[in-house]
């Protein structure tokens, strides 16, 4: 084994520096791999979204250096049996692989999510808080934790361990003994479940201990869903990674839409009737789910996107900035306020909010096949236009040289029959003339 830890790292490829911690795999990984945790890029020389990912990669495997997980990448161009073997798709593909274990990562491709994802991946699903002093650590890091209290014993415990598997590539579940909670907060259920969030917590409402003995399926419905609502921030950023969790989750997204450049600053539209301050209206929209959480948290999860293309993929039209839209995930139907941003107020907005749980709000698109053919056509038009803007060149040649081989390919085939026609006219005209 020693051997093949030294050949591995002198075989790592030096695409970052002299000092990269990320192993050029090969086939041989097929038959080395061992029990050992690896986390894997599957990427293709060719792939600019897995250029773009390299030094990316190269933080995570300097990141994990010194624990047992082993940071590799395979280029699937050269090596198509482990290609093979771990039915790869798309590139880049990142995989947790442990043993016969292997695990496909969907989330953002940035170093403290993958890195994050990695070490859940690697650890028990319910980890253990051992004392107050570890419970207060956990809590000072600021992120979204669930965590079981009280004796590990019986069908709530028996439901959250599975919900805890289910949900480990996302998120951190926890169990502590009910003594190490006296200090901290008073229970209201022993033992219970709770959620550690937006610098608070709340807990999973227990059903009646009758209606638990006469059906523990109560149990299983309510506390995932309890989870399935609860597993993010009151006010979180929509992005591509984690969009299609956050379909899941079942309730209405009010996505407050803004334009967010690489630098992480705010624009807003410059052919807006009125300038609004993006940082001011999203901070307006957070404002009315922190005062109103009783009142909304149970229909909507609040958020806000710096990326304009994701809300318009699902509005289906280019929205102004900034926007509030408000999305059905069971039906995919789309609400959008009917005051332009720089009418609306907190008050405006709780009207529309209440509109929409009254189900009284206009509302657009849906998940019919129609309106799935018109949001391909959108978005593929969109794509084309974009390209256009960002290099017309490029898109010219792109799309005219196709164009142009398949134009002389038409003309050859479909004309080849009249040039046949004409000459056979010129020699049945010169025989009557003999």
């Amino acid at each position: 084994m020693e051997i093949f830890k030294i050949l591995l790292y002198f075989s790592a490829c030096s695409f970052g520096s002299a000092t990269n911690r990320v192993l050029e795999l090969s086939d041989r990984f097929l038959e080395l791999r061992g029990e050992s945790p690896w986390l894997i890029m599957f990427y293709a020389p060719w792939c600019g979204h897995c250029k773009k990912l390299e030094p990316v990669w190269n933080h995570v495997a300097h990141a994990l250096y010194g624990t047992d997980i082993r940071v590799g990448r395979v280029d699937c161009t050269r090596f198509t049996a482990v290609a093979t073997e771990f039915v790869v798709k798309g590139f880049p593909t990142i995989m947790y692989v442990k043993g016969d274990e292997r695990h496909t990562y969907k989330g953002e491709r940035a170093k403290e999510d993958i890195v994050g994802y990695t070490i859940r991946m690697s650890r028990s699903p319910v980890q253990t808080l051992a004392s107050p002093q570890h419970l207060r650590d956990t809590v000072a890091q600021g992120d979204l934790f669930f965590t079981f209290v009280g004796t590990r014993e019986g069908h709530l415990w028996e439901v959250y361990k599975e919900i805890a598997e289910e949900y480990r590539p996302f998120h951190y579940f926890y169990a502590i003994e009910s003594t190490c909670m006296q200090d901290y907060t008073e229970l209201e259920h022993n033992p219970g479940v709770m959620v550690f969030k937006d610098n608070s917590h709340y807990f999973y409402p227990v059903p009646e201990e009758q209606e638990m003995v006469e059906n523990e399926s109560v149990v299983n419905t309510t506390l995932n869903e309890w989870v399935n609502h609860e597993r993010f921030p009151l006010f979180t950023k929509f992005t591509h990674g984690n969009l299609h969790q956050l379909w899941k989750i079942r309730k209405y997204l009010a996505i407050t839409v803004v334009k967010e450049t690489k630098t992480g600053r705010i624009t807003t539209d410059e052919d807006a009737e009125e300038y609004v301050d993006g940082y001011k209206f999203r901070d307006m929209v957070e404002s009315v789910i922190r005062d109103n959480r009783d009142k909304y948290h149970q229909h909507f999860q609040f958020g806000w996107t710096g990326t304009p293309d994701l809300a318009n993929s699902i509005a289906m039209e280019r929205l102004p900035l900034p926007s509030l839209l408000v999305v059905n995930a069971s039906t995919m139907h789309h609400h959008l306020p009917q005051d332009p941003a720089h009418h609306l107020t907190t008050d405006a907005i709780q009207v529309f909010l209440d509109s929409v749980i009254a189900q009284s709000a206009p509302s657009f698109g849906g998940d019919s096949w129609p309106i799935r053919l018109f949001r391909v056509y959108y978005n593929a038009k969109t794509s084309l236009e974009d390209m256009w803007q960002g290099n017309p060149v490029l898109t010219a040649l792109l799309f005219g040289l196709p164009l142009g081989f398949l134009s002389l390919i038409c003309y050859s085939i479909w004309c080849s029959d009249i040039l046949d026609a004409d000459e056979e006219e010129e020699v049945n005209q010169h025989e009557k003339k003999e």
